[in-house]
């Protein structure tokens, strides 16, 4: 049985990964307007990947026998000055969910709960690969930031983009 406050915080955990779903849908939604159906697909791609990191969450929750509550969440930003905004703030959200998740295995590492620091070590390293992924991004955006050709490859490149879930 795990205490309290580590429970709290894998369903606090879990919801805001609900969350990042809104917030990388707020993006596609943001790409669309402006026609790059490639980058919004990047974004819902980002978006179903979070709920699915939502559910494993929900599934751990449960198996531990205990019950996985689900919260509201405040509305994701909207608004975007241009694509690299969009990425920019795409990994200052994910360097939030690191810090999160540091924050869930020290507690599980203090309390010497030794399924969730299983458990979370696969997301500590999916988030060095989401912020690699996110800075990549973004150095690719600066190196074609006027150049419409180089937009064009990207966008198509994200076309191709889609989920395959992982397991542990």
């Amino acid at each position: 049985m795990i205490s309290d406050k580590l429970l709290q915080g894998l369903i606090s955990q879990m919801n805001y990964e609900f969350y990042s779903a809104h917030v990388y849908m707020s993006m596609a939604a943001y790409c669309s307007s402006e026609s790059l159906d490639g980058f919004a697909n990047f974004f819902l791609v980002q978006a179903e990947e979070e709920r699915f990191h939502a559910m494993k969450f929900y599934h751990f929750i449960n198996a531990l026998g205990e019950r996985a509550t689900i919260n509201g969440f405040e509305n994701p930003n909207n608004d975007f000055a241009s694509i690299m905004d969009a990425y920019v703030k795409a990994l200052e959200h994910e360097k939030e969910v690191t810090k999160r998740i540091y924050l869930l295995s020290d507690i599980a590492l203090d309390e010497r709960e030794h399924a969730t620091i299983h458990f979370l070590k696969w997301f500590i390293e999916e988030q060095v690969e989401e912020e690699e992924m996110f800075n990549t991004i973004i150095q690719k955006l600066k190196l074609v930031e006027n150049d419409t050709n180089g937009m064009f490859m990207l966008d198509n490149e994200f076309a191709e983009r889609s989920f395959t879930p992982q397991d542990n």
